[in-house]
C-alpha cells in the first residue's frame, strides 16, 4: 500500500458548531475510534492551537500512547492535530450541508513520520507503514459512522451533544 493520505466524509444531521464541540473534545475520542481507547489533555489544555494531549491506542497486537499537538482549532470548521514530532496529521473539517454538516476525517503520513519509521524499523519500515495505512483506511469510515450515530442520538435526546463551548471541562 502506498497511499499516504486518506480521507472520508459523512453527512451528520447536526449543525457544524455543535458537531465541532463533539469532535474537538479529545476526551471523548474513545467513544468512536476503533484504535484510540482514551485521550486526555495536558493539564490546563483545551481545544486550541498549540494545546497538547495524549492518546492511548490499542490493537490486538499492541498497546501504545502518542503525544499530539493541536494545529487547527476553528470552531465549526476544522480541528486537527499532529502526532509526535510531526509524524502523522489527523483532522476533521466541517462544512454546512442540507441542514446538517459534512464531516470529513483526514489522515496523512508526513515526511518526518516516514523518516522516523525508517530509523526505528529499518528493513521492516515499509511493512509497518503499510499496516498503519491500512488501519487508517479501515478506521476512518468506522470512526465517521460512530460519530454520526453518537451526535445524532445525543441531539435527538437532549438537543446537544454534551459539552458546550463554555463548559470548563473543555
Amino acid at each position: 500500500m502506498s497511499d499516504l493520505t486518506y480521507s472520508g466524509s459523512i453527512v451528520v444531521a447536526v449543525d457544524p458548531g455543535t458537531l465541532y464541540d463533539l469532535v474537538s473534545d479529545v476526551t471523548r475520542t474513545g467513544e468512536w475510534s476503533p484504535v484510540c481507547r482514551a485521550c486526555w489533555w495536558d493539564e490546563g489544555a483545551r481545544a486550541e492551537v498549540g494545546a497538547r494531549f495524549t492518546g492511548r491506542n490499542e490493537t490486538p497486537e499492541r498497546t501504545w500512547e502518542t503525544r499530539s499537538r493541536v494545529v487547527a482549532a476553528d470552531r465549526g470548521r476544522e480541528f486537527a492535530w499532529v502526532v509526535g514530532d510531526g509524524f502523522v496529521r489527523w483532522g476533521f473539517t466541517l462544512e454546512p450541508e442540507d441542514g446538517g454538516t459534512r464531516l470529513t476525517e483526514s489522515w496523512a503520513f508526513l515526511p518526518a513520520g516516514l523518516a522516523m519509521f525508517a530509523e526505528k524499523y529499518g528493513d521492516d519500515a515499509q511493512r509497518q507503514i503499510d499496516q498503519r495505512t491500512t488501519a487508517a483506511h479501515e478506521g476512518i469510515p468506522a470512526t465517521l459512522a460512530a460519530i454520526k450515530r453518537i451526535a445524532e442520538a445525543a441531539v435527538e435526546r437532549s438537543g446537544s451533544v454534551g459539552v458546550t463551548p463554555t463548559d470548563p471541562l473543555r
